[in-house]
Order: C-alpha cells, then structure tokens, then sequence
C-alpha cells in the first residue's frame, strides 16, 4: 500500500504542475522540473510493477497472475519511456535527476531500448499466462535484461 500511495503521489505531483502551466506560464526551471516529475512517475509506475515480479525470483510466492498482469502493465508503460525523455532536454537545469545527459543525443536509441522492453514484457507475460512457475522464472532474465539495458547506457549509478 506504501508503494502506491508513493506511486499516487508522484502522479499528483506531476498533475499539479500541469495544472499550474495550465494557469500561469511557467519558467524553464519549473518546466525542467515538472518534465522531470513525469519520467519519474512513469518509471516509478514501472518499478512498481516489475517489483512483486523480482520479489518471486527472491522467494516470494509464485503468482502467474500476478506476474501476467504485471508483464502486461509494463508492456503499456514502456512506449511512455521515449515520449517523457523527449518532451524535454533538462541538460542545463539545476534539477536532481538519474538521468544522464546523453540520453537526449540518443533518443533514437532509447527507443529502440524501450521497444525491446515491450517485446520483453510481453514475452514474459506469455510465460506467466502458462501458469508455468519455471518458463515464468526463467523469462524474467530477459525482462531484467531489457531494464538494465537502458540503465547502464543513460542512468547515473546509485552509489
């Protein structure tokens, strides 16, 4: 439940700098930062989602369910990946972010990234559809792999 209501509260957020820009006009920091404020709501969306799936290769509960429909949702959310990194080049903005500075000379790629995400996604949620704990198991290195891809190209490391 903490996940969500932080999930939530991301997605208000980020609302209410629409709202704002909606009212007034905003200055390039505060229009840095509500760009910001959209990726990571969509990549809070996505962790959230892939969590309960890495929880079961850690000895959680196997649920094919669950994994199905989370697969699923990540499936949905990864087209979202280029559009928010597109929607604005933050380089240059006193904004705290993961994000790399390089991504916005390599959109194209990121794309393609995102699309082996969905495909990836969706191979796992073939898998889980199965019920098969083993074939569900076994497809999340591929999901993984498909995060991390993007992660060691464009995000900063957390140490």
């Amino acid at each position: 439940m903490k996940k969500f209501l932080s999930v939530l509260a991301s997605f208000i957020v980020a609302g209410m700098f629409h709202a704002a820009a909606a009212q007034d006009e905003l200055t390039p920091e505060q229009q840095a930062a509500a760009a910001v404020a959209d990726r990571q709501a969509v990549f809070k969306m996505l962790r959230f989602n892939i969590g309960p799936i890495l929880d079961m290769t850690q000895g959680a509960p196997f649920d094919a369910e669950l994994a199905e429909r989370n697969g699923r949702r990540i499936a949905a959310i990864a087209p979202m990946i280029s559009e928010v990194l597109g929607a604005m080049d933050t380089r240059g903005h006193d904004i705290e972010t993961a994000a790399l500075d390089l991504i916005w000379d390599n959109l194209d790629d990121i794309e393609v990234k995102a699309q082996a995400l969905i495909a990836a996604a969706n191979e796992f949620s073939a898998a889980a559809a199965g019920g098969d704990m083993a074939a569900t198991l076994g497809a999340v290195r591929a999901l993984g792999g498909a995060c991390g891809n993007c992660h060691e190209s464009y995000r900063a490391d957390d140490d």
